[in-house]
């Protein structure tokens, strides 16, 4: 059986200080770094390979209680899932520059989440 068109691929936390909440989340999960972490960033994966991801990421971007937390969700067709999820409702709320993996949407109550391409 092979993975469905969209499926949770990370949890994303936001933090300020990067080293401690990686550190705690590497060590309550038994999590492992998926690679080495950089510039503020790290994936989390479960070393059974059943868990989503968890990934940690320092952020500078405005009132962490706005979006502490959010879903990344992996697909092999991003711009028809991108496109499947706003005839749902959602929205595209951030195009990065070309280069980057990921589409920042939000639901129709405005909860952010990512559509990566994997």
């Amino acid at each position: 059986m092979g993975r469905p068109g969209l499926y949770v691929g990370s949890i994303v936390i936001d933090c300020d200080d990067f080293g401690k909440v990686a550190d705690f989340w590497q060590e309550a999960l038994r999590y492992s770094p998926r690679e080495p972490g950089s510039d503020g960033w790290v994936v989390l994966k479960d070393p059974s390979g059943h868990g989503p991801n968890v990934s940690i990421n320092r952020t500078s971007e405005g009132p962490l209680d706005q979006y502490r937390l959010h879903l990344d969700l992996y697909t092999q067709d991003q711009a028809g899932e991108v496109e499947r999820l706003v005839r749902l409702g959602a929205a595209v709320h951030h195009r990065p520059p070309p280069g980057h993996d990921f589409v920042e949407m939000a639901d129709p109550e405005g909860h952010l989440f990512c559509v990566v391409q994997v």
